[in-house]
This record gives C-alpha cells, sequence and structure tokens, in this order.
C-alpha cells in the first residue's frame, strides 16, 4: 500500500489551537447551587489563544478584581475563557500577555509566588491601564451574566417575561408591610 504524503499549511488559528492551555480545578464546595448544576466536581476549561499559566493569571486577578467569598473558582473560568477568545484577536493578546509579562518582571519573575495582599496592591496600581481595563470591563458582563454566577447569588434570571413584578416583587420580610394604596399594589388589583 503507498504512503501517502500530505502537504499540511498550518494557519494560525489552527496553531493559537494547539498551542493554548486548560484550567483544571475542582469545585470546593460539594453541596451548594453551583454543584447542583455542575455535573461533575471536576472542571476543565479549554485555552485556544492563551497558555494554562496566562489563565491562571488571569483568574487570579479576576478573583483579586471582583471578590465573592464562596464563588467557586468555575464561575471565573468564564470570564478567562471570553479573555481567551478576545485574544484571538492579535492586538489583545499582545495587551493581555503584555500585562501578564510587565506583573511577572515587576515580582522577580513570577507574579503568583506574591502574597494575596502584595498581589492585590500591584493589581490596583494598574487601575486605568488598557490591561486593567480589559479584563475589568469583560469580567462585568461575563462574571454576572452567567447561570452558574446567577445559582450562587440567587437570582432568578428573566424567567420569562412576567419579571419581578409578578415574581418576588414582595416577598420582602424585613421591613414593616406598608399601607396598602386604594387600587392595590399590583396592576388591576384593588385593596381588600
Amino acid at each position: 500500500m503507498p504512503i501517502r504524503s500530505f502537504s499540511h499549511t498550518l494557519s494560525r488559528r489552527v496553531f493559537l489551537k494547539a498551542s493554548g492551555g486548560t484550567l483544571l480545578g475542582t469545585l470546593a464546595f460539594a453541596s451548594g447551587p453551583i454543584a447542583l448544576l455542575a455535573p461533575s466536581r471536576s472542571w476543565a476549561m479549554p485555552l485556544e489563544a492563551l497558555s494554562s499559566r496566562e489563565g491562571e493569571i488571569l483568574l487570579v486577578i479576576i478573583r483579586q478584581m471582583f471578590p465573592h467569598a464562596n464563588l467557586e473558582d468555575a464561575v471565573y473560568t468564564f470570564v478567562v475563557k471570553d479573555l481567551d477568545r478576545a485574544a484571538e484577536a492579535e492586538q489583545t493578546r499582545a495587551l493581555l500577555q503584555g500585562g501578564i509579562a510587565s506583573l511577572d518582571e515587576g515580582a522577580s519573575g513570577d507574579w503568583l509566588t506574591l502574597d494575596t495582599q502584595d498581589q492585590f496592591r500591584r493589581i490596583e496600581a494598574l487601575e486605568g491601564t488598557s490591561f486593567f481595563e480589559k479584563i475589568r470591563s469583560t469580567a462585568v458582563v461575563s462574571l454576572y451574566n452567567n447561570p452558574l454566577a446567577f445559582a450562587h447569588f440567587g437570582y432568578q434570571g428573566e424567567e420569562g417575561d412576567v419579571g419581578y413584578l409578578y415574581n418576588g416583587f414582595s416577598d420582602l420580610t424585613w421591613l414593616p408591610d406598608p399601607p396598602q394604596p386604594e387600587d392595590g399594589f399590583m396592576p388591576g388589583t384593588t385593596a381588600s
């Protein structure tokens, strides 16, 4: 049987996919809203444009910028994944990799080895830079528009088009009931 010779041209996109990394982790809280949604306690988030180490650094930065005590890393990795997608554009990849390299350089080569307070101070010093703003603006949308975050925070989501007027509007328990107006609290109702 003759051996076929294939001529492969390696596109930039295929090369980037092959050179990416993976973030791996385990859910810290075996019982909780996120654990109920997750198919397994272990998780993996493949990266296409960024390395595993770059993803890990971004994960720590995002946790520092948006700290939520019991929010699983698995939720934060969706922000890293969105930054990884954005890093397919050469300019964004250069921005993220340059910011990470700058953090490492200022920490004698490995920013991840610094204690939490020192990491925070160095991130805080970057506030207003393009690197910081790219991470912040991506995280605001990605972190808080995620079904796993919804489960953690107890947000019910859209739940159809009824909104909160008919779902959760009047379940306030920590204030006394106000006097009901004549036409009722809800449209189409009257005081009883």
